[in-house]
């Protein structure tokens, strides 16, 4: 049941609840009209707020408002090659080709080739053997700046003399110089094998004659 109240039509009204008797009192005319007015005055006052915090949020870095990404992973350059290749030849080699002695045909070896390392210091076992020849040679060579110098010796003839060149990249260039054989000798590196070619000055007409080529892998 309702009543109103005094006042007239301006006046509050008033609303009895049949189940509880509780009188509960609505908004008058005058706060229905002002009502809207508030709610304008607040949405006007917050919405410039609102706005600058939107405009600060975008403004922050990323890291700020958000978890912070891990730092992303940076792959390590590979190390740089020394320049030396005698590098990629250290350790054991085996392979084969052919050996042509000074009066004689062609021949096939097995060869077995050691290279050791040490700073500049580079040492070089060869031994090569078929069924009428054979070669057991040995180098000592010192690296420095892309040459190398020092001297060999093979013992199966008694022949020894002195190496002197260039080593760069994949690639080693020696003139080789003695008593009993003078020539020239180049060696290249591709991958997990190397090849070995020698030949030898001909003092009398200054050409040069095929002795040895040999291909090794590890």
């Amino acid at each position: 049941m309702m009543h109103a109240g005094a006042g007239g039509g301006n006046g509050p009204l008033i609303a009895i609840d049949p189940l509880s008797g509780l009188n509960l009192q609505r908004i008058n005319q005058r706060d229905r009209l002002m009502g809207p007015r508030l709610l304008s005055t607040l949405i006007g006052r917050v919405t410039p707020v609102a706005m600058l915090l939107l405009v600060a949020l975008a403004s922050m870095p990323a890291e700020a408002v958000t978890k912070k990404a891990a730092p992303a992973v940076t792959k390590k350059a590979a190390p740089k090659g020394t320049g030396n290749p005698f590098d990629l030849l250290k350790g054991y080699w085996t392979g084969g080709g052919t050996v042509t002695p000074m009066k004689g045909n062609a021949e096939k070896v097995s060869c077995k080739v050691t290279y050791s390392v040490a700073g500049s210091a580079v040492s070089q076992n060869m031994r090569c053997a078929g069924t009428d020849y054979k070669v057991n040679t040995s180098s000592k060579l010192t690296y420095s700046g892309g040459k190398i110098s020092g001297s060999w010796n093979e013992s199966t003839y008694s022949a020894a003399g002195s190496v002197s060149g260039t080593a760069r990249g994949s690639v080693v260039h020696a003139r080789i110089s003695g008593d009993k054989f003078s020539g020239r000798m180049s060696i290249n590196v591709s991958g997990s094998r190397h090849t070995i070619n020698i030949v030898q000055l001909d003092n009398k007409t200054g050409a040069y004659r095929p002795v040895a080529s040999v291909s090794l892998h590890r």
